[in-house]
């Protein structure tokens, strides 16, 4: 008897967590791009921006998505909080992936100021029914090491405290990397781009 209760315990467990997984599934048909020149393709042909990268090879995968972007090279967080009910004035979308807090960090923002920010950023889409990939970026320790810690912890904080699907570093495998860096080692060259749209796509098809 009591194996039995066993089993039926364990068959309910695994409902409630295997239907709790497919609660978070989403349909994606449409994407948008909203950070800085990380995302922008700045410095590059149109055709190898990120966007066109990413759209590309979700269709590769079966995929039809449209992958849109609004990125605008230099923004910083505040840039992005003024300008983010205007993405949605004669569009709406399934995804979007927020990339900001590079320039924050680089003209050395207060790290309570870029995380008020994007709290606000958060807020104002979550509102608009539309679901976020939050997208972390790293400090460099030039600023100390204070400083880094607060900025790093940005990101997660974020994603803990609202529920956010989340690529921790957008650069992941890109920082610091000759290779996939244009001379200014800053802005990702074509190679660069093709690894962050890999990354990106393994998270967005997982989230279907």
């Amino acid at each position: 008897m009591i194996k039995i209760k066993n089993v039926i315990v364990f068959i309910i467990i695994f409902s409630v967590l295997n239907c709790s997984k497919e609660d978070k599934k989403i349909k994606i048909n449409s994407i948008l791009l909203f950070g800085d020149s990380l995302m922008s393709g700045y410095g590059l042909l149109e055709e190898e921006h990120l966007s066109k990268i990413l759209e590309k090879d979700l269709k590769l995968d079966g995929y039809s998505i449209n992958v849109l972007n609004e990125s605008i090279s230099g923004d910083t967080t505040f840039d992005g909080l003024n300008r983010v009910e205007s993405i949605f004035l004669d569009k709406n979308y399934d995804l979007v992936i927020i990339g900001l807090g590079a320039n924050d960090m680089l003209k050395g923002i207060n790290p309570k100021v870029t995380k008020k920010n994007l709290e606000k950023i958060i807020e104002i889409i979550l509102k608009k029914n539309t679901k976020i990939l939050l997208t972390g970026m790293v400090a460099s320790p030039a600023r100390g090491l204070e400083y880094k810690k607060k900025f790093d912890q940005i990101f997660p904080d974020l994603k803990n405290k609202y529920d956010l699907n989340f690529m921790p570093f957008l650069l992941k495998g890109v920082a610091l990397r000759p290779k996939y860096n244009q001379s200014d080692l800053i802005h990702p060259n074509t190679q660069g781009i093709q690894l962050i749209s890999n990354n990106l796509k393994e998270i967005i098809i997982d989230l279907m």
